[in-house]
C-alpha cells in the first residue's frame, strides 16, 4: 500500500508516541462515544471504523456507544413530527420512542457494525432492548 499523507517517518513517530498508551491500556475495555453528527460525513465514518479496528488490533477491547440525533430528527421530519427538547435533552412520547428505537437500533447501529466489519473488524450490534431480552431469558 503506497504511503500518502504523512511520511513513513511521521507515522513511525506517531506509533512511538502511542506505545506507552498501547502498553498501558492493552487488554482493557475502552468506551467510544460516536456522536450522530460525526456520522454525517463519509470520510469521518470510514476513519472512525478504521480507528476502531486498529484499537482492537493493538490489544484494546473497544465498545462503541452511539448517538443518532440527526438521523432521528430526519425521520421525525419525514413523518411530520417535531423533536422536543427540554434543557438540551430529547423528550419523547411512546410513538416517538418507537421511531427513535427504529432509527438507533435498526439503522444507525447496523450501519456502524457494517462500517467496522468492512474495515476488517468483527463487530456485533446490541441495543438496550437486546440486552434486556437476554437478561430476561436467564
Amino acid at each position: 500500500m503506497p504511503l500518502t499523507g504523512p511520511t513513513a517517518e511521521q507515522r513511525a513517530q506517531v506509533l512511538a508516541e502511542a506505545l506507552p498508551y498501547i502498553q498501558r491500556f492493552h487488554g482493557k475495555t475502552i468506551v467510544i462515544k460516536y456522536g450522530g453528527n460525526a456520522m454525517t460525513d463519509e470520510k469521518l465514518k470510514a476513519s472512525f471504523a478504521r480507528d476502531v479496528v486498529l484499537l482492537k488490533l493493538v490489544g484494546f477491547n473497544p465498545v462503541v456507544v452511539h448517538g443518532g440525533g440527526p438521523q432521528i430528527d430526519e425521520l421525525l421530519k419525514r413523518v411530520g413530527k417535531k423533536g422536543e427538547f427540554v434543557q438540551g435533552m430529547r423528550v419523547t412520547d411512546a410513538e416517538t420512542m418507537d421511531l427513535v428505537e427504529m432509527v438507533l437500533g435498526g439503522q444507525v447501529n447496523k450501519e456502524i457494525v457494517e462500517l467496522i466489519n468492512h474495515a476488517g473488524g468483527k463487530a456485533v450490534g446490541l441495543t438496550g432492548r437486546t440486552v434486556a431480552s437476554s437478561a430476561r431469558r436467564r
